[in-house]
């Protein structure tokens, strides 16, 4: 068998950055050796202190979490309260965290981290760029040096803070264009695909014999997204969707995920289009700097996110730190 993939999850936790983390956690043929965290949903010491939180519920106080930029590079800060509630977490009261974040700055930790195994780990970002832009800026060997990038952010045709611009995107423009410059190829998950993987009301149906993960964490941090799980019903069903969680899956298992080389830009001027990621899949082969995500299999999707869903479970609360990876 395989050894794991190691990766690290760059986040801003929010709901969605939760649900991605159980995911890392649970999945079998994922090794989460690292969490970095960025303002973007909420605050840095908000979503500092919920990837804590889930990082002790989960029983695994092994894997450092490491704080990172409390802003965007040069922008005022926007946040998405409204959508994910005022703690980040919706409806979810997680008990409180029995230790602090490592020491150090998240940008150090990603370029230590990586260049001491140069081709190894995943990194995979689910917030703003803000602490990758940082890194690359910082350590510009990191680019030859992670096995594969991996976002959630961005969108070939659509956004959901502006009509061109998605959130992670918007909420630091100048990060992302010095990240799809950096050199190394993005894969970008963006929400042509993530609005697509919702949590309908079957596979919350699907949750609820998963015991104090699915009462504590699962259920009341959908429950809360985004107004709750009445949002309207899109083409794809009704819930909400768990757009952090599609890259997670991409990682663990590519085939699930359907992709098309791209040349992408970020422009960052205009009322409604700072933030946009200017998508040209037409671009000649030596210009590609993009793996741009648009399609997925849904079905098979939610499979795999709810097996690894279970076997995190089984480790809250049986007295064991689940494979081996938790104090």
């Amino acid at each position: 068998m395989a050894a794991a993939k190691k990766i690290i999850i760059d986040c801003d936790p929010g709901i969605d950055d939760a649900l991605a983390l159980v995911l890392a956690h649970g999945h079998p043929e994922l090794d989460l050796i690292g969490i970095t965290t960025v303002a973007g949903n909420v605050g840095l010491d908000q979503t500092t202190d919920n990837a804590l939180r889930i990082r002790d519920f989960l029983g695994m106080r092994g894997v450092p979490v490491v704080a990172g930029c409390p802003g965007p590079l040069v922008r005022s800060p926007i946040h998405a309260r409204q959508v994910h509630g005022t703690s980040g977490l919706g409806a979810a009261c997680l008990p409180a965290a029995s230790s602090r974040p490592a020491d150090g700055h998240a940008a150090d930790f990603l370029a230590a981290t990586i260049g001491a195994e140069p081709g190894q780990v995943t990194l995979a970002a689910t917030g703003p760029l803000t602490n990758i832009a940082l890194a690359v800026r910082r350590y510009p060997e990191l680019v030859d040096q992670v096995r594969d990038f991996v976002i959630m952010g961005g969108s070939a045709g659509r956004g959901n803070v502006t009509p061109a611009a998605e959130f992670n995107i918007a909420a630091d423009p100048e990060a992302a264009a010095v990240v799809f410059g950096a050199g190394w190829t993005v894969t970008m998950v963006g929400l042509d695909v993530t609005l697509q993987a919702r949590a309908t009301a079957a596979v919350r149906d699907r949750m609820r014999g998963l015991g104090r993960l699915a009462d504590d964490l699962l259920l009341p941090t959908l429950s809360g997204y985004r107004g709750g799980v009445a949002e309207p019903a899109g083409p794809h069903g009704d819930g909400p969707a768990v757009h952090d969680v599609c890259a997670v899956a991409l990682v663990a298992a590519p085939e699930l995920i359907t992709g098309r080389p791209a040349r992408v830009e970020v422009e960052l001027a205009g009322r409604w289009t700072a933030g946009m990621t200017v998508t040209d899949f037409d671009a000649a082969a030596a210009d590609v700097n993009a793996q741009v995500a648009v399609g997925i299999d849904a079905d098979g999707f939610w499979n795999l996110v709810l097996d690894a869903y279970g076997l995190a479970a089984a480790g809250i609360g049986s007295g064991r730190a689940g494979r081996g990876r938790a104090e």
